[in-house]
């Protein structure tokens, strides 16, 4: 468990009451990882969102090799080399892993440390029994994690668009 204060300072956090920032510290942990550390790989079955305190960590998609020549069946079968490409950067502040909170509840990227970091995971177990038993809380929490995909599928088309003009 973590403090409610310290959940209150956060923007995402903004507009919960403070029944709900006490679920939320209940079901949360604060951990400390080194650059490098993995905290899910694309297709992974994720349990927990994050909320970045300190350091940096990427959000990248594999991309098959570029400079590479795949055979179809290569490509339908997946049995092709392929390189991470960071398509975004998760400061303090900012959450990441939200596919826990929307079904089907699996990661559409992956997620690793930049730099040594701490973070908030919150326990979605935990947090999904408590939106049946409220879904107000639910329908707020799902609507905070609608809001960060918003943002970062305008962050991921201004990126492709930038790359498409140079």
């Amino acid at each position: 468990m973590v403090s409610p204060e310290l959940i209150r300072r956060y923007p995402f956090f903004a507009g919960l009451s403070y029944e709900h920032i006490v679920t939320l510290a209940k079901a949360a942990d604060e951990l400390s990882v080194r650059s490098g550390h993995y905290f899910f790989h694309e297709g992974d079955e994720l349990s927990y969102f994050y909320l970045t305190l300190d350091g940096e960590v990427v959000i990248a998609i594999d991309l098959p090799k570029q400079d590479e020549s795949y055979r179809l069946a290569e490509v339908v079968t997946r049995e092709f080399e392929t390189e991470a490409v960071t398509v975004i950067n998760i400061g303090p502040g900012e959450v990441f892993g939200w596919s826990a909170l929307v079904p089907p509840h699996t990661a559409t990227s992956s997620c690793k440390a930049l730099t040594s970091s701490r973070v908030m995971a919150f326990d979605c177990l935990k947090l999904r029994r408590s939106f049946e038993e409220d879904s107000e809380f639910g329908y707020l929490m799902v609507q905070k994690a609608a809001q960060v995909i918003r943002s970062r599928l305008r962050a991921m088309r201004t990126e492709s668009l930038a790359n498409l003009v140079t």
